[in-house]
């Protein structure tokens, strides 16, 4: 849903292999033919094996390659595989990356006719011509953080978000969002799915923390009984002898109990992040603007602190520096895995893990964080 115009913009999404969008979008996922006989609600089931998002992505890049197919006189279904790697190397001229290239091979396979009795991303040629891609454009490994995360922290300790009991809700909504995604590693749609139902919050009988878990609506990334009902275990942030002064202002749960308190008397949904203002104030949040609160305290870090702002911060790199902080500390790979709901350490070492050499006083929570709290 929209949100407040009050919340500032939202933020940006680029893309530049996006296709103008039609009016109406066709079913996206088979080629012509393989529905045939089919029953409509037995389509839908069929092509609900892929999340919306997935769909979409791949019907614009199946439009594209028609176009590309139209202006060189050839039928996008039925053509040759040395066809299909023309456009690819079209691509890889253009400076796609051999990741792009492989969502055109998936958006292709599922409306080409097989070839060979195999579908065009299992054709030979096809994968070798991905091979020599990724040799050829090898993806840049994430060497350090794209922002200061001690920065962002020592900003949360001092106005606008403290003393958090006077806080604007925008500024209590902005460092709660931050605080759950920094010491979580989730991404902004399972953080978007939490909810303050009394079926998905749990909070610790002895006060040491809260277990979260998202509605039950919600659908993963990672499709699995395990990832679709994986409880948020947050500890209460206990600090010891040594810890930074100030630091037990950066507890999530703190933050989070006095977020859901101060939502309390506008709440309009059980989900727990709500719009803060303006005709949609109490309503649930859209995930593009809790990833914008996420980046508004990332951005405000630096405006106070007088530095210049990386270029193109992301909510989704509150991910790579929460895992890779956790990984100098010597939290098990699968331990971290299993919280950023990675079905693979290959994922994190090739795609998240940055070089984070210095410690900050979450680093007490994200440990307690891997057990839990008492239950």
């Amino acid at each position: 849903m929209a949100s407040s115009n009050k919340e500032g913009p939202a933020v940006s999404v680029g893309g530049t292999d996006m296709a103008p969008q039609p009016s109406t979008s066709p079913a996206v996922g088979l080629a012509p033919g393989r529905l045939t006989g089919c029953s409509e609600p037995v389509r839908h089931t069929i092509l609900s094996a892929r999340a919306p998002s997935t769909r979409l992505q791949y019907d614009n890049r199946w439009r594209l390659f028609s176009q590309w197919c139209s202006a060189h006189n050839e039928n996008p279904v039925t053509c040759s595989v040395p066809t299909i790697l023309e456009f690819l190397q079209s691509l890889l001229d253009k400076g796609r990356s051999p990741s792009t290239l492989k969502v055109y091979v998936a958006a292709i396979s599922c409306h080409h006719l097989p070839v060979d009795d195999r579908t065009v991303g299992r054709h030979d040629l096809v994968s070798l011509f991905l091979r020599g891609a990724r040799r050829l454009r090898p993806l840049p490994a994430p060497r350090v953080p794209d922002w200061d995360l001690p920065l962002v922290l020592a900003a949360l300790c001092h106005p606008p978000f403290e003393p958090l009991a006077q806080a604007d809700l925008k500024w209590l909504s902005c460092k709660t969002a931050f605080l759950l995604a920094i010491v979580s590693a989730k991404r902004v749609s399972e953080l978007h799915a939490l909810s303050v139902s009394p079926t998905c919050i749990r909070w610790a009988p002895d006060d040491s923390g809260v277990t979260l878990w998202p509605n039950t609506a919600f659908v993963p990334k990672v499709l699995s009984p395990f990832h679709r009902n994986e409880p948020l275990q947050l500890a209460r942030f206990q600090p010891q002898s040594g810890a930074t002064e100030g630091s037990e202002l950066l507890c999530p749960v703190r933050a989070l109990e006095a977020y859901i308190s101060a939502t309390a008397s506008l709440r309009r949904s059980d989900q727990l992040f709500l719009c803060y203002g303006g005709p949609r104030l109490g309503y649930p949040l859209s995930k593009q603007r809790l990833s914008h609160w996420i980046v508004s305290a990332i951005c405000h870090a630096y405006a106070v602190g007088r530095r210049s702002l990386p270029v193109r911060v992301r909510a989704h790199s509150t991910r790579s520096v929460s895992a890779s902080w956790a990984a100098l500390r010597g939290v098990p790979l699968e331990a971290i895995c299993a919280a950023a709901s990675w079905a693979s350490p290959t994922t994190f070492t090739r795609f998240y893990n940055v070089n984070v050499t210095v410690p900050h006083p979450l680093g007490q929570v994200l440990l307690q964080g891997s057990a839990g709290p008492s239950q």
